[in-house]
């Protein structure tokens, strides 16, 4: 069986539970590693000005220890072939309002899953847009 869960014998994954952002602030940052190798990156996740980005960086530099010592795969050829992230748990909170009423506040959390693999990063093909005379 050369597959456990999902994952192939070239590939990786690390895990980030409950991180105190939206996941929509979250997917931001992810969508800016998505298809990098990961020297680059490293370098987005540093010189990015997002809060998240150090949680996502944290992330990904657990995935490349287990790739260096868990499965021995060189680091040089390691990129992010899949990152994605979910909801996880909302914290209710109240806050008063105005007349003696109550105004929720809702926290979210979200969760966070790289997988790293090993060879050749695909290169991401942009469409050239066709020019139409008018």
């Amino acid at each position: 069986m050369t597959e456990r869960y999902g994952i192939k014998e070239n590939q990786v994954r690390a895990f980030n539970k409950m991180i105190r952002v939206s996941h929509q602030k979250l997917n931001l940052v992810c969508d800016m590693v998505r298809g990098l190798p990961v020297d680059r990156a490293v370098d987005v996740l540093k010189f990015s000005k997002k809060r998240v980005a150090g949680e996502v960086l944290k992330t990904l530099l657990s995935a490349v220890a287990n790739a260096e010592h868990n499965k021995k795969l060189p680091v040089d050829t390691l990129f992010v072939k899949e990152i994605w992230c979910g909801k996880a748990l909302t914290m209710k909170r109240i806050m008063a309002g105005p007349q003696g009423r109550a105004r929720p506040i809702l926290k979210p959390f979200s969760n966070l899953t790289i997988v790293l693999e090993s060879g050749v990063a695909p290169s991401k093909k942009k469409t050239a847009k066709k020019e139409t005379k008018k």
